[in-house]
């Protein structure tokens, strides 16, 4: 088993590491704390092809696969997860339903402006009343002649209330299956229907340059032709979809982990105490080792998990290990980097204190570490 990248991936990570610090490094403190979102930055993402990296050509996309998108969140993350996540979320919640489980009809009028960057796409899972509980959904469409109408709210929707975002991807009950369970679907509700209500953005403690709403739909009415993939089988679409942003999730821990040794590495050699760098004291370079270490085995994780889904094995028992391992390592990385920058670390010019309030959310956002608890042991055989 090699692990090493070859020519071509490398030549990728290098490029989106090299725009990462060159074109979102210098602006993103600024939108960070003024809670905007960096359409300049999106813009230029999608000219360089990022949003249509796993989809074929036919659609638009670029025609590589899914671990390059994690290579790429990778290197966005190691300098700011706003930016990794926007693009994230519009490639594996977003665009991923549609090109998975969309009819050619839907793929030619979606997928095109998705797959470039032009349009975003949001995916209406979470509930406010269910959170880990998605079979819970509470949300529910109703057909009424040739049209579903949708009644119920969504709640920490990526990509749903900006400027170019098209549609919403939203799973709702449309009826009860024989043995008296909950018959969920998908179905797809463009921006500005009416009765679909975008409420402002939250007020979060991370991420604060990504865009996230609460959303309400009242008695909003959609063609029964936006019904996404099959009737009744909108609970395991969204199953696949989620085992597969779980891999992209922990690309984007690893590459905060990893930014969080550059920002220590870096500070640690310009720092001076009692008359020398910092960075020559034992004590910090254990810490540095410390987190150089976890950075390394999650993105062995990631590594793992992407090419047994490439290779169509299972895959699910290594996605979740590979999220749960990452985002407790991004976790523990931003506390050690907050800790060695000490005061520094607690002003928001520096990298760090936004790695620091960014790096919680990875053990909450797309299944818990509860909840990747629960799915390995089940996998297990428990």
């Amino acid at each position: 088993m090699d692990f090493r990248l070859d020519e071509e991936q490398q030549a990728l990570r290098e490029s989106v590491r090299d725009f990462a610090r060159e074109v979102v490094a210098p602006v993103i403190g600024e939108h960070y704390e003024k809670h905007t979102f960096p359409y300049e930055i999106v813009r230029q993402m999608g000219k360089m092809g990022l949003f249509g990296l796993p989809f074929a050509e036919e659609h638009g996309g670029m025609g590589g696969d899914y671990f390059a998108l994690c290579l790429v969140l990778e290197e966005l993350a190691r300098v700011d997860s706003s930016v990794a996540i926007t693009l994230e979320a519009a490639v594996s919640l977003g665009a991923m339903p549609i090109y998975r489980f969309g009819t050619d009809e839907q793929k030619a009028r979606w997928l095109p402006k998705l797959l470039s960057g032009e349009a975003l796409a949001g995916f209406g899972l979470t509930e406010p009343g269910t959170g880990s509980d998605a079979g819970g959904t509470r949300t529910r469409a109703v057909l009424d002649g040739d049209e579903w109408v949708i009644n119920g709210s969504k709640a920490f929707i990526t990509n749903s209330g900006t400027d170019i975002t098209a549609l919403v991807t939203v799973t709702a009950v449309t009826g009860t299956k024989p043995d008296g369970s909950k018959e969920l679907s998908t179905i797809i509700v463009p921006s500005g229907t009416p009765g679909f209500t975008v409420a402002p953005g939250y007020s979060k403690v991370g991420w604060n340059a990504s865009d996230t709403h609460e959303l309400t739909f009242d008695d909003c009415r959609v063609p029964a032709a936006n019904l996404l993939g099959e009737r009744g089988r909108g609970f395991a679409q969204f199953l696949r979809i989620l085992d597969e942003g779980r891999i992209a999730i922990a690309a984007l821990a690893v590459g905060l982990a990893q930014g969080c040794v550059d920002e220590s590495i870096t500070y640690a050699k310009e720092r001076q105490a009692f008359g020398q760098p910092i960075g020559n004291y034992q004590a910090i370079q254990f810490k540095i080792a410390d987190m150089e270490m976890k950075a390394h085995t999650a993105r062995l994780a990631y590594y793992d998990a992407a090419a047994r889904m490439l290779a169509g094995e299972p895959f699910k028992r290594q996605a979740a290990i590979a999220k749960l391992h990452a985002s407790t390592v991004a976790v523990d990385n931003a506390r050690e980097a907050t800790q060695i920058h000490g005061g520094y670390g607690f002003m928001n010019e520096y990298p760090v204190a936004r790695f620091w309030r960014d790096s919680k959310i990875l053990e909450i956002g797309e299944g818990t570490s509860e909840v990747q608890r629960m799915i390995i042991a089940r996998d297990l055989g428990m």
